[in-house]
C-alpha cells in the first residue's frame, strides 16, 4: 500500500476502529485459526498476534473497506511465516524431561493398550473435520474461507494473495479431494454420488 492510501487515526479513532470494525471478528478469526494450526493454544497465539499486528498497522487499513477480509489476510500470512519459521528449525528434544523420565519409577513400567479404547476413539471421530484436516493447507484454505466464512472469490484473492481464477481452481480441486475422502462415509450414511 502506498503513503497516499494510508489512514491517519488519532489513538481515540485507532480504538474505535479496533472496537467497532476488528473485535466482531475473533470467533470467525480463532475458528480459521484453529482449523490452520489444530491446537487451542497455537491458535489463541496467532489470533493475539493478528490483532497486535491489526492495531500496529491500523494505518494501512482503509476505513470502509472489509475488515474481516484485511484481518483474515494478516492471520493467514502470520500463520504462513510461523510454518516457514517452524520448518527450518531442527526438531527440539527437551532434556529435562527425558531425564525425568528415565529417573522416575514408570521406567519399568510396561505400557499396555487397551484396544476396546483405541476401537472407540477411532468411532468418535468427525468424518468431516478428519477429511477436512488431512487435505493440504492450501486446500484446506479455501474450503474453510469459502464453505465456513462465506467469503466471495475476489475476497478470498486479495486474502490469499493469488488471481480468482486460482482461487477457483483451487476451490474445486479441494472439493474434489474432499468429495473422495468422504465418498465411503458418504455410502455408509445412505447417500449415493
Amino acid at each position: 500500500m502506498s503513503d497516499t492510501n494510508r489512514q491517519s487515526y488519532s489513538q481515540r479513532e485507532k480504538e474505535k476502529t479496533f472496537e467497532k470494525e476488528f473485535l466482531p471478528h475473533i470467533d470467525s478469526m480463532y475458528n480459521f485459526a484453529y482449523r490452520l494450526t489444530f491446537d487451542e493454544d497455537d491458535a489463541k497465539d496467532l489470533v493475539q498476534d493478528t490483532y497486535l499486528k491489526a492495531f500496529r498497522f491500523i494505518e494501512s487499513f482503509e476505513k470502509g473497506t472489509n475488515a474481516k477480509a484485511w484481518l483474515f489476510r494478516i492471520l493467514k500470512n502470520s500463520f504462513i511465516n510461523d510454518f516457514r519459521k517452524k520448518s527450518k528449525q531442527p526438531a527440539k528434544v527437551d532434556y529435562q524431561e527425558v531425564e525425568t523420565f528415565y529417573n522416575s519409577e514408570d521406567v519399568d513400567k510396561s505400557i499396555t493398550t487397551d484396544l476396546r479404547i483405541e476401537t472407540v476413539q477411532d468411532m468418535i471421530g468427525d468424518e468431516i473435520s478428519n477429511a477436512l484436516n488431512s487435505l493440504d493447507v492450501d486446500f484446506r484454505t479455501v474450503i474453510i474461507l469459502c464453505d465456513l466464512e462465506g467469503f466471495k472469490y475476489d475476497e478470498m484473492a486479495k486474502i490469499l494473495d493469488i488471481p480468482i481464477g486460482t482461487v477457483r481452481s483451487r476451490l474445486h480441486r479441494a472439493r474434489n479431494l474432499l468429495k473422495e475422502r468422504l465418498n465411503d462415509y458418504a455410502q455408509k450414511m445412505g447417500y449415493k454420488n
